[in-house]
């Protein structure tokens, strides 16, 4: 788990590196993330989705609730390889909800159970580590919750490497990078995409480590 802790920081470090090098250089085409957003929602006929700015770094993101492609402040206005890809990436997300992609359903179908387990959850694994020795019942139920997180950080990775493979399609097909700024576009999506490698294996380092306390209590007993 500390490795995993380790490893990750050091991805989020990298991909701010990467993300920061590549806002340096000016993309040929003129576009700004806005713009790239905006096209790339156009050419796949979607005309219910804003394209709007949030606060922040790194906050980009695609609501499906209001239909929304959130862009942080750096990316709405970049021209930039990096703005680019964010940009493009967070649509492609977009399209796969205009296209019933079915590992977003299954992604977004998990949401609310999740925001309902996740409130309690820490408590009841809490109480099953600290009950164990008089029932492994609290315990077990806390695993079984803390299961459908896990579960949801895989399911999120091919949500991800989709969205990042239709993303640098089209900035391809349309033009809106040079054959440099693409492969610029691809090496920040590669590392944005490692973070949810990271957590998803965090997430399972995790899971096992309670299942050991809980597998190593039963044996006590």
């Amino acid at each position: 788990m500390i490795l995993m802790m380790v490893v990750s920081w050091l991805i989020q470090w990298r991909l701010r590196s990467k993300m920061a090098k590549y806002a340096q250089i000016g993309l040929q085409s003129g576009l700004s993330g806005r713009q790239i957003a905006e096209l790339m929602l156009a050419d796949h006929g979607i005309t219910d989705v804003r394209v709007i700015s949030t606060e922040g770094r790194l906050t980009d993101h695609y609501n499906p609730a209001d239909k929304t492609v959130n862009l942080s402040e750096a990316v709405y206005e970049e021209r930039s390889a990096a703005a680019a890809a964010i940009a493009a990436h967070e649509c492609g997300h977009a399209v796969q909800h205009a296209t019933a992609y079915s590992m977003l359903q299954f992604r977004s179908a998990m949401v609310p159970a999740l925001s309902a387990v996740s409130r309690f959850m820490p408590f009841v694994l809490m109480a099953g580590v600290f009950m164990l020795r008089s029932t492994p019942v609290p315990l077990g139920v806390g695993i079984a919750l803390f299961s459908l997180t896990t579960l949801f950080s895989f399911v999120t990775l091919p949500v991800e490497f989709d969205a990042s493979r239709r993303a640098l399609a089209w900035i391809d097909r349309r033009g809106i990078v040079t054959t440099q700024e693409h492969a610029m576009a691809k090496d920040a999506l590669w590392w944005a995409a490692m973070t949810y490698v990271v957590a998803a294996l965090s997430s399972l380092a995790t899971l096992l480590y309670y299942v050991s306390i809980f597998m190593g209590g039963r044996d006590r007993r």
